[in-house]
């Protein structure tokens, strides 16, 4: 039976439609990611899950209860927004306790709860601190503390990272990993960020329009997109994109466009035709003056070079259309510096250009 399990939802705001048709089991134990751009439906379907908003249609079960129009407080969850929200007159402790001590929680449970979550979140030395006192990672601790203590089997995270720098995600972001092998509980997490997605999630649901794109595990959804918008999401650098066409003039497939031929022998088709299409390929994937007997390979002019610490990343020009490489900083090339450019096709995406499906 699933933790969480979405039937047909659907949720309008007047008459404009939010969420369409969702279906969507998650599992027990499971972390899965709500991964999307503002205004995909992510966070809408998060507070439909937690009871903050109410559904045009559907039904949502919790633990093989059907809790579609139970109160929030009835449904065994635990949420953790994208604000702190804390109490600013109360220490962390009181903002631990506050919650437990309303649900008319016994003292002793109250304590036992407040000194496991301060354990597993290392924030006893800040029991007795007021939120004024604290660092932004310390109150987005807090915040999950306060999510802990109430001992629920599913815990829902609304971009809980997104008011912090880089270098406190990335701590926060790992923390929240350990935190899930730790206790082992159902975890939704809802993220802009798809390097968030894809280092915390057991499965990613790529949304866009209310609708889910693809559900899958992380490494999954990197090498095989559904379709040229999930394939341009996950990625970063994103995904090159070339157009053209798919020929099979000579037999063989191949993909064609201006000063562009390249076979498409080991390319897994799932629905090959000819016309057009457009061939995407990750910049990881792309070889520059390497030697390797590539499938395919073109000279290019070097026209920006970005250093980013280890790796650098390589903008060319393959046929007329952008093409960016990744490569290690100590094989970098300069600007201005022709090169060989090549990898293999069975490495890339092919996609439809009118529907964007793969191919």
């Amino acid at each position: 039976m699933p933790s969480v399990a979405v039937r047909n939802l659907s949720l309008n705001f007047g008459a404009v439609p939010v969420l369409k048709n969702l279906d969507l089991d998650i599992e027990e134990g499971e972390f899965l990611v709500l991964l999307g751009p503002s205004g995909c439906g992510k966070s809408t379907l998060l507070n439909c899950i937690a009871g903050l908003l109410d559904v045009s249609d559907g039904q949502i079960f919790i633990k093989g209860k059907n809790v579609t129009w139970e109160e929030p407080k009835d449904r065994g969850i635990g949420m953790v927004f994208q604000s702190y929200a804390l109490y600013p007159q109360m220490t962390v402790k009181g903002n631990l306790t506050f919650g437990l001590k309303n649900a008319g929680v016994a003292r002793d449970e109250i304590a036992r709860r407040i000194a496991r979550t301060a354990e597993i979140l290392q924030i006893e030395p800040l029991l007795d601190r007021k939120p004024a006192q604290l660092s932004g990672g310390q109150r987005q601790r807090v915040a999950i503390g306060r999510a802990l203590v109430r001992d629920v089997d599913v815990f829902l995270f609304d971009e809980p990272l997104s008011n912090l720098d880089a270098k406190l995600r990335s701590e926060l972001r790992v923390e929240i990993k350990r935190l899930h092998q730790k206790l082992a509980n159902t975890m939704i997490y809802v993220t802009h960020d798809q390097i968030e997605a894809m280092t915390l999630a057991d499965r990613i649901a790529v949304m866009k329009g209310g609708l889910i794109q693809q559900l899958d595990h992380p490494q999954e959804i990197y090498k095989r997109p559904v379709n040229r918008y999930v394939a341009g999401f996950i990625g970063s650098p994103g995904m090159n994109f070339l157009d053209g066409a798919v020929s099979t003039d000579t037999g063989a497939p191949r993909f064609k466009a201006e000063g562009i031929d390249i076979p498409l022998d080991n390319y897994r088709f799932e629905n090959a035709r000819p016309g057009a299409a457009v061939f995407g390929i990750r910049p990881e994937h792309i070889g520059i003056n390497s030697g390797d007997d590539w499938p395919f390979s073109a000279a290019a002019s070097v026209e920006i070079v970005e250093p980013m610490g280890s790796d650098t990343l390589v903008w060319t020009r393959l046929g007329g259309q952008n093409l960016t490489i990744r490569v290690s900083s100590e094989r970098a090339p300069r600007t201005g510096d022709q090169v060989s450019v090549g990898f293999d096709p069975m490495n890339a995406s092919l996609f439809d250009a009118a529907s964007g499906v793969r191919l």
